[in-house]
């Protein structure tokens, strides 16, 4: 990712007065041609280029520098997948978000592409699916991933110290959003088969991708990793992740911490969202707590965070520089919650390290 643009994410503010740069990349022309007329009413979003195969997306790369790069999967000779390593090396400043097909395949190859780079995923609706409801989800995620904050540009003020670690973590609880895929690919990939605290992960994803995102986790770290659901044990060495379809929370039961799951609305409109997470681990395992936020849009988390900081626990959360979206980690980070704001593999070093514990070589 080019300098210019990672100081653009980290301070929106530079991002200020230039038009977001787009490029489709889709081999239905109806698709490009929908996208075309939503993106074309917005004054601040241009098309630099269209393109009905991958091969042609990247001559168009040659002439057109580009912020976000909106990319099919499956197309005919070669597909996303392939493409997106090539993309990534032709403009490593843009952002990737995927256009996903609602089958197995289409989830099975978004998760890999997400685990790869790319930053975020759009479901491709059913014929008539493009409403303004989803237009407006999609204008959100395209400014999101540009660098333009849909809030008033915030003065610069100087970085808080940062928090001291609390009280030694009995469990680790992750949160992530927009780039949090591949950000939790480069974390658990440092975690050493011996760590064997039990691993909670909250991930914006639509439903139908969590479990092929499960099965990712667990070759990622290298242990089972199991969907939270009512009564499920939090057994060490596992990883436990939240469904889609409501939020994980975390109560103690006859001397076990077991799963159960909230479907009430939140302040941040995810679901899942890590604020019940995290508030209720909070709560549960009385502050022993290691708190990690990963790249994201928004605040999701906030509330949460500041649970376990009063609990005593200790709160770790991605920079901005390595962030697609430096939303989440941003906000923990400017309240003076955490105790380190570093790269993912970092992050899981300091972990570690809160428990004695040695990162994976």
């Amino acid at each position: 990712m080019s300098a210019v643009l990672r100081s653009e994410r980290a301070d929106p503010a530079a991002s200020v007065g230039r038009k977001v740069r787009v490029m489709i990349v889709d081999d239905s022309l109806t698709v490009r041609t929908v996208f075309t007329r939503m993106l074309q009413k917005e004054k601040d979003i241009c098309i630099v280029a269209t393109a009905n195969t991958a091969e042609r997306g990247l001559d168009e790369l040659r002439t057109h520098e580009t912020d976000v790069i909106m990319l099919d999967l499956e197309m005919p000779g070669m597909g996303g997948i392939e493409a997106l390593p090539k993309i990534q090396q032709a403009a490593p400043g843009a952002q990737v978000l995927v256009i996903s097909s609602l089958t197995a395949d289409g989830a099975e190859h978004t998760v890999q592409a997400l685990s790869l780079g790319a930053a975020d995923t759009m479901l491709k609706p059913r014929p008539g699916g493009f409403n303004d409801s989803y237009r407006e989800a999609l204008l959100g995620k395209i400014r999101a991933l540009a660098g333009v904050d849909a809030e008033a540009p915030k003065p610069a003020r100087p970085a808080p110290s940062p928090a001291r670690s609390g009280k030694r973590p009995e469990v680790v609880a992750i949160g992530a959003s927009t780039g949090g895929i591949h950000a939790l690919n480069l974390f658990l990939r440092k975690i050493p088969k011996n760590f064997d605290l039990p691993i909670l992960i909250t991930q914006h994803l639509p439903d139908s991708f969590i479990p092929v995102f499960a099965k990712q986790m667990e070759l990622a770290a290298s242990r089972p990793a199991v969907l939270a659901d009512e009564g499920v044990e939090l057994k060490r060495g596992h990883i436990i992740i939240a469904p889609g379809h409501g939020h994980m929370v975390v109560r103690k039961s006859g001397g076990r911490y077991v799963t159960g799951l909230a479907y009430h609305p939140v302040k941040s409109g995810c679901m899942p969202s890590v604020d019940p997470m995290f508030e209720s681990l909070a709560e549960a395992f009385d502050g022993r707590v290691a708190a990690v936020l990963l790249s994201g849009m928004g605040r999701d988390g906030t509330e949460g965070a500041q649970s376990i900081a009063k609990a005593g626990g200790t709160l770790y959360a991605q920079n901005a520089e390595t962030c697609a979206v430096w939303g989440m980690p941003r906000a923990v980070t400017e309240m003076g919650l955490v105790a380190a704001a570093s790269p993912p593999e970092e992050l899981a070093e300091k972990v570690l390290a809160s428990v004695g514990a040695e990162a994976w070589a």
